[in-house]
């Protein structure tokens, strides 16, 4: 169990080493108007890609496309388009979720 914990620290102490590397020796420079941008839409392009595999290939269900967790990907991404709020997303898609998964 110790070299798990081995393995953990040293990648996210190279994880931490390779994004400093970027943002932290820039110093007091400015970035590029073109790279704040881009980099504004971080969190949007990040969290699909950890949410997506999680709503396609759940484990809940040994890895088969659930209709429950789609329906609530899909509640979730409308909710949040609509209000423009995350909170409501997040709420609508939960609720849908837990009453598929109740009905079904």
């Amino acid at each position: 169990m110790d070299g798990i914990w081995a393995i953990i620290l040293i990648l996210g102490a190279g994880t931490f080493l390779l994004r400093f590397s970027f943002l932290g020796f820039g110093g007091a420079r400015q970035f590029p108007d073109w790279a704040l941008r881009l980099l504004r839409y971080t969190p949007v392009a990040v969290l699909p890609g950890l949410v997506a595999p999680m709503v396609i290939w759940p484990a809940a269900t040994g890895g088969e496309t659930d209709p429950a967790r789609l329906a609530a990907a899909l509640v979730t991404v409308a909710v949040g388009f609509w209000t423009r709020n995350v909170l409501w997303g997040i709420l609508g898609g939960a609720g849908v979720l837990y009453t598929l998964l109740w009905l079904l």
